[in-house]
């Protein structure tokens, strides 16, 4: 199988970019109020199946070099892209294949809120749990990007593309654990343990990751060598 390695970048961007924007739709309280529950969650289904297919083709694009050590000239040539890749010791790899599984969580737990009437005790099983793996697994995954784009993982690099991009998104997968946390339902009360901040971390952090996929486009462009200079494997950022 064969792809461009400028068209795959921006599919990924444009896959998280839409899958942000379902869940920062499905997060606005006018939106619930206009469309009901059951739409709402389906935006949030398909904002989580969008999330998925970009994760994964970052993953191919993490395990395959053609597809990152590119120039000017073979940015735009089809080259064959690994579909099944084992680079545990590659930082942008470890990033993507944590993070890949984390939005299978999602799919799980969104189809999963679908259902009505459910208990407080099915709620958390089936939805919270399932949402709470996949934060953990988002927030261990941009903190091995920071790792992968820093000399450092406190060490400051504004003038990389790349870090601000892992560190925006960080700060998307602090905001969505932190909606994930709020959102388990008490038993005693069937209410969700904290409304506010599960609505505001999911926003906000939907708002952090759709800025980070964004800022993809232009950092690729940055980063593309001059045609015939040899290019550095390009670490995965988003």
């Amino acid at each position: 199988m064969t792809a461009r390695p400028e068209r795959l970048n921006a599919t990924i961007a444009w896959l998280f970019m839409v899958g942000s924007a379902c869940f920062v739709l499905g997060s606005v309280p006018a939106y619930l109020n206009a469309i009901g529950g059951w739409v709402d969650g389906i935006t949030y289904v398909i904002g989580s199946v969008f999330f998925t297919s970009a994760s994964y083709a970052q993953l191919v694009q993490s395990q395959s070099p053609a597809m990152t050590a590119v120039d000017e000239v073979t940015q735009h040539e089809p080259a064959r892209v690994r579909l099944w890749g084992w680079l545990p010791h590659d930082r942008a790899w470890l990033a993507a294949a944590v993070q890949f599984p984390g939005t299978v969580f999602f799919n799980i737990s969104t189809v999963a809120a679908l259902t009505h009437n459910a208990t407080a005790a099915e709620a958390d099983r089936y939805v919270w749990r399932p949402d709470l793996f996949g934060s953990v697994l988002f927030l261990v995954s941009s903190a091995i990007g920071i790792l992968a784009v820093s000399r450092r993982f406190f060490s400051v690099e504004a003038r990389s593309m790349p870090w601000r991009i892992a560190w925006v998104n960080m700060l998307g997968s602090v905001l969505f654990m932190a909606s994930a946390v709020a959102s388990y339902v008490v038993p005693s009360t069937d209410e969700l343990l904290g409304a506010h901040l599960a609505v505001a971390g999911t926003f906000w952090g939907a708002v952090c990751f759709l800025v980070g996929a964004a800022l993809m486009l232009p950092a690729w462009r940055r980063a593309v060598t001059p045609a015939g200079a040899v290019a550095p494997p390009r670490p995965g950022t988003a």
